[in-house]
């Protein structure tokens, strides 16, 4: 156990200082998400009322899409260099480094959008009281949609054009989130309780740490066959 935890932590640093030399590909789920919100009040008549009654959708639909965006290259460079394969063969559980893979994935693409989620919601009109409750179902929403959208990558890895195929199965299975994020941000908004659909996205997310990493595991196996 302490070899696959020194494993763990070794693959998640090399994913950040990857990312990190990749400034272009780093920002582009940021820039996305921040340029998808902040266009709603240019495009429609700048009432209060109408983009706050948007703004929850808009956010997590645009969380969603941002994930998706960084999802085609989460394991395709090591696939394609072979890096993919040394993993599967390193004597380390498959399941636990893809885990380390997932985690990186989410700092950089999922966490920046849950630290500039005031910045959106404040273009959407949200109310300040709201904040907090978003980027806290942001914080357990993302995660499950960077372990979700994993399984789809390394799926369709070893094809050509995976993308459309990456799209089809991933939004599908990301929809419980979706509606889940959303309707969290509108209680909020309300000023209503909303307990009952946080526990449900941290179910959500336990579920995902605790399964798709054996399944992404097992999918990278299937595209390296």
């Amino acid at each position: 156990m302490p070899a696959a935890m020194n494993a763990f932590g070794l693959l998640l640093e090399r994913e950040l200082k990857i990312a990190f030399r990749r400034w272009g590909e780093l920002l582009n789920p940021l820039l996305f998400f921040v340029i998808v919100t902040t266009l709603f009040p240019l495009a429609l008549e700048p009432e209060p009322e109408l983009l706050r009654s948007i703004a929850a959708g808009v956010v997590w639909v645009a969380a969603l899409l941002s994930g998706l965006l960084s999802l085609e290259h989460f394991v395709r460079n090591d696939f394609e260099d072979g890096s993919l394969e040394q993993l599967s063969l390193s004597g380390q559980p498959l399941s636990l480094l893809m885990l380390a893979k997932v985690a990186g994935h989410w700092l950089v693409s999922g966490l920046p959008l849950v630290l500039f989620a005031p910045v959106v919601a404040y273009a959407l009109k949200l109310p300040a009281e709201a904040n907090g409750t978003l980027m806290l179902a942001l914080l357990l929403g993302t995660p499950t949609l960077s372990l979700i959208g994993a399984v789809g990558a390394a799926l369709t890895v070893s094809l050509k054009r995976g993308g459309v195929l990456l799209s089809l199965l991933f939004l599908p299975l990301a929809v419980p989130v979706l509606i889940l994020g959303a309707r969290t941000t509108d209680l909020a908004a309300d000023g209503l309780l909303v307990t009952g659909p946080l526990y449900l996205l941290a179910a959500l997310l336990v579920a995902g740490v605790t399964l798709t990493p054996f399944a992404v595991a097992a999918a990278v196996r299937i595209s390296l066959d």
